[in-house]
C-alpha cells in the first residue's frame, strides 16, 4: 500500500495514521510525502526535470498495488503538489496509464474548510485517469479528529481490493 501526503503536516500525521493500521494487519506499506520529492513546476515546456523525485514516486507506485491519497483543500480544490506529481507522471513515464487503470484508491483528508470539496476533486480526476475510487472518504478538521474506525475500513477494503487484483495484469 503506498500512502501520499500532500503536506508535511497534518495530512503526514493522517497518512502515519493509515500506515499504523495497514502495518497492524501486516501489509506492506510506504509512505511518500510528496512536498519532499521537490519536483519542479510541470510548465509542459520540458525544460525542467524531476528525474530523482519523479523515479521514486514512479516506483513506488509500480511497486505498490493500492493507494492512500492524503490531501487538504487549497482553494477549494486538490493541492498543486498534488496536481504537480500527477502531471510530471503522465509525461515522464512509458506506462504512464499503467500506474493508475484499475488501482484502488482511498481518499482522505485533514482540511480547514471540511474537505468536502478537494475530495470531489481529486475523486474525479483519478476516476478519469482509470482508479477504482472507494466511496468512503476520511474527512477530518482541527475541530474533528480523523475516525479510526473509518481509517480501519478503508484499510480492509483496499486490502481485499490488492486481493482480488492479484493476477490481473494492468492495462495500459
Amino acid at each position: 500500500m503506498l500512502i501520499l501526503s500532500a503536506t508535511n503536516g497534518t495530512n503526514l500525521e493522517l497518512a502515519r495514521a493509515f500506515e499504523s493500521e495497514a502495518t497492524t494487519r501486516g501489509l506492506s506499506v510506504e509512505i511518500i510525502s510528496l512536498p519532499d520529492l521537490h519536483l519542479p513546476l510541470y510548465d509542459s515546456l520540458g525544460g525542467s526535470s524531476a528525474e530523482e523525485g519523479l523515479s521514486k514516486l514512479a516506483q513506488a507506485m509500480r511497486q505498490h498495488k493500492s493507494l492512500v491519497i492524503c490531501a487538504p483543500e487549497y482553494n477549494g480544490s486538490i493541492p498543486p503538489v498534488l496536481t504537480n506529481a500527477i502531471a510530471w507522471l503522465s509525461v515522464s513515464t512509458d506506462d504512464f496509464r499503467a500506474l493508475f487503470n484499475s488501482r484502488p484508491v482511498a481518499l482522505a483528508t485533514h482540511s480547514g474548510g471540511g474537505g468536502q470539496k478537494v475530495m470531489l476533486a481529486i475523486r474525479q480526476q483519478l476516476s478519469h485517469l482509470g482508479c477504482t475510487v472507494l466511496g468512503r472518504e476520511v474527512l477530518s478538521t482541527s475541530q474533528k479528529a480523523a475516525n479510526p474506525e473509518a481509517i480501519a475500513a478503508l484499510v480492509s477494503q483496499l486490502a481485499a481490493l490488492e486481493s482480488a487484483y492479484e493476477g490481473i495484469p494492468a492495462q495500459g
